[in-house]
This record gives structure tokens, C-alpha cells and sequence, in this order.
């Protein structure tokens, strides 16, 4: 996130259209779910920036950007980098596809029963929703998205995944001293190695 609508606005269509580009550059299919990633991000932030507008709040915004960041990422990231790398190559990583659908089970319950708040807190939004055994979620959300990329086998996913660890943990400590959220900075960084992973990426083996 951001630190006003404006900036989220911006952010967020940069990221979107380096998402659109990474979509547009994939030579294969199986490569498409880490390729959208930066589409994802980008998308988000402009939900992000009708939150703000709204005041935050209980709103379809907020609604929406709790179930992007919430259910919907550990279960894309990891199955997107499942995919890309070939689940018969690297068996590992159904721990972290299996963890991410088990964590978003939890907090797809959690956000049909319980509303998504956001509260603005002067240059930072802070949302709520109440889930039970927050440690346990939180590590399994983390093992999830963070954990699959670094196993991922592939240099330049694990380089993503190191960045986006910096950003949650630099997003986290400037949230609670209650200054501007550099969050918008590390989404377009990790769009720019998304770009770099999907140029890299060779195409397809011919079908003998």
C-alpha cells in the first residue's frame, strides 16, 4: 500500500501495466500465473486507492482488497511457481501449495463471516479482520507465498522472494510507527523481476 489514493493511483497503474507486458511476453502457458503476479499487485493497489477514498471502512473496496491479499495470494503464488517450475521437477513444492490452500480456506471463513475494516492511520491504512490462531495463519500465509518462491529452484524467483520478505518486513515496522508505507515501492520492484523472470524464460520444448 501507499501513503494517500494519489500515490496508489499512480503505483498502481505502473505496476499494472508492467503486469500487462510480463502477460503479454509469456511463450508458455504454464509460465502465465507468475507472469499475471505484477497484474495482481498492480490491480490491488487501485483497489487500494478507493479504499482511501472511501474513507476506508467496511466498503466493497475493502471488501476487495481483503480478498486479494487475504485468500487469494497463497494460493496463486505457490501453484504459479508449481507450475512454472513443474511440480515432477521440483515435489517439494506441493508443501507450499497445500499450505497455501489450507490457509486460504481459513481466511476465506474468516472474511464470509467476519467484515474486513479499514481504519485510516494518518499516512497509512490499517485493516482488520479477526482471525482466529493469528500466529499459525500468519506462518502459513508466509510459508505460502514467501516459502514457495524461495524453493522455487529458480534464481530470479528467489531473488523475488527475498525482496518481497524485505518489503513485509519493512511495511510492518513503518506501519506500526505509523509513517508512510513503502509497500508501492518494493510491488514495483518485484513487477521489474517479473519482467526480467519472463524474458528469461525460454519457450516451450517442441512436442516430439
Amino acid at each position: 500500500m501507499c501513503w494517500n489514493a494519489t500515490a496508489d493511483v499512480t503505483a498502481g497503474a505502473v505496476v499494472t501495466a508492467v503486469g500487462i507486458l510480463c502477460v503479454a511476453r509469456v511463450r508458455r502457458a504454464r509460465d502465465l500465473p507468475v507472469a499475471a503476479l505484477p497484474l495482481l499487485l498492480g490491480v490491488h493497489q487501485l483497489v487500494e486507492a478507493a479504499v482511501w477514498r472511501a474513507g476506508g471502512g467496511c466498503g466493497p473496496a475493502t471488501t476487495a482488497w481483503a480478498v486479494i491479499a487475504l485468500p487469494a495470494l497463497p494460493v496463486w503464488v505457490p501453484f504459479g511457481v508449481l507450475l512454472a517450475a513443474a511440480a515432477a521437477d521440483r515435489p517439494g513444492l506441493w508443501a507450499p501449495a497445500g499450505v497455501g490452500l489450507a490457509t486460504a480456506a481459513v481466511l476465506s471463513y474468516c472474511l464470509a463471516t467476519r467484515p474486513a475494516v479499514a481504519e485510516i492511520r494518518g499516512h497509512t491504512l490499517g485493516y482488520g479482520v479477526k482471525v482466529p490462531w493469528t500466529p499459525l495463519v500468519l506462518a502459513g500465509y508466509l510459508f505460502a507465498t514467501l516459502g514457495a518462491l524461495l524453493l522455487s529452484g529458480d534464481r530470479r524467483l528467489r531473488v523475488l522472494g527475498a525482496v518481497l520478505g524485505a518489503g513485509a518486513l519493512a511495511c510492518s515496522a513503518l506501519w506500526r510507527l505509523e509513517f508512510a508505507s513503502t509497500w508501492c515501492a518494493f510491488a514495483a520492484v518485484a513487477s521489474l523481476l517479473v519482467l526480467g523472470w519472463v524474458r528469461r524464460r525460454g519457450p516451450a520444448a517442441p512436442v516430439a
